[in-house]
């Protein structure tokens, strides 16, 4: 059970209810009736509880729990234990996801306008939208309807944001154009200058970076993450796209719909990511690469030239995973080898 300090529960919900909020079908003989109060994880979860089994690694887990409905794949339903209720669904994960947040929907919280926040007179926010203390808002800022701005956040001059933005503490925005819907965690930093100079042994000069950065509809960008607006073209971040911690995203890299970049990875300048491109944990791509739609790059992998659409890489450089996973059987056995010689 979620702690009642930090996450506000709504409900209960019958059966039924979960069924039409996250898809998944009650199995033959279920009281859509029966009700649950709460979601939890399948080894605490009790029988007021809605619980879900994704991963057939935790099928042992299942069978000894003792909740009062899961959500699962069919062909899993022969090792849940007598007396629990299930709902099918292909994707069980998704459907879970539905289902919690019909429990712990998002809050709106209360719309308030900080009296200790600094707003410039030129700058507009929608109603219902908050505004947290110590935030600073810039000359013709425009904030959308119900947005939440936590404490301690700068927002630039000219910057808007669309309705229902979450915008964490402690967030500096500048030359950027957000949609509706983007959530930045704390500690995010955008629109920043580049990283754009030309070198010269008598000092480096300075290129002004005189782009933008755009964020579409339904971005979520997490904690201490940066992106770099562009040096003349946008930095592009697109529909649906979910950044992860500490992720560095520089100047002029164009993101397409619905990539996922995970922790400590980092898109080098001009860079362009086809829709659902994945990077695993610190992940490097050069830049000037195009990686085309639906690839996928293992982590830890430097991607140093372009990238087929629908590839699957690993390592450095990176290449074919399956040649990654050869290479390093055989540098294993060769290692074994040379210690069996000796």
């Amino acid at each position: 059970m979620a702690d009642k300090r930090f996450f506000d529960r709504a409900g209960p919900f019958s059966i039924s209810e979960i069924a039409e909020r996250s898809g998944a079908e009650p199995a033959p003989g279920v009281n859509g009736n029966d009700i649950l109060s709460d979601v939890s994880p399948l080894d605490t979860a009790t029988a007021d509880d809605l619980t879900f089994l994704d991963n057939t690694k935790y099928l042992d887990a299942l069978a000894d729990s003792r909740a009062g409905a899961c959500i699962m794949h069919a062909k899993n339903a022969d090792r849940a234990p007598a007396g629990m209720s299930l709902l099918f669904s292909d994707a069980p994960y998704k459907a879970y996801a539905l289902a919690a947040q019909a429990f712990y929907p998002r809050g709106s919280g209360d719309a308030l306008i900080s009296p200790a926040a600094s707003i410039d007179p030129s700058a507009t926010s929608g109603s219902g939208t908050s505004i947290g203390p110590g935030t600073c808002i810039g000359a013709s800022v425009e904030i959308g309807n119900d947005c939440q701005i936590a404490a301690n956040v700068v927002i630039g001059d000219g910057v808007t944001l669309g309705d229902g933005c979450r915008v964490g503490a402690n967030v500096s925005i500048s030359h950027s154009i957000i949609g509706n819907r983007v959530h930045l965690y704390p500690g995010v930093r955008i629109g920043q200058d580049g990283f754009g100079f030309a070198p010269d042994p008598a000092g480096h000069v300075k290129v002004p970076q005189l782009g933008r950065v755009i964020i579409h509809d339904d971005v979520e960008i997490g904690a201490n993450s940066c992106v770099d607006r562009g040096s003349g073209p946008d930095t592009v971040i697109g529909e649906g796209c979910w950044i992860d911690n500490l992720v560095q995203v520089a100047h002029n890299v164009q993101l397409g719909r619905g990539c996922i970049l995970v922790a400590q990875s980092g898109v080098a300048g001009s860079s362009v990511l086809g829709d659902f491109v994945v990077l695993g944990g610190q992940v490097a791509v050069s830049g000037h690469l195009k990686i085309g739609a639906g690839a996928q790059i293992a982590g830890q992998s430097g991607v140093v030239s372009d990238v087929e659409a629908g590839a699957i890489l690993g390592g450095t450089p990176a290449q074919p995973i399956r040649d990654w996973h050869r290479q390093s059987i055989m540098l294993a056995k060769m290692v074994k080898e040379k210690r069996t010689r000796k």
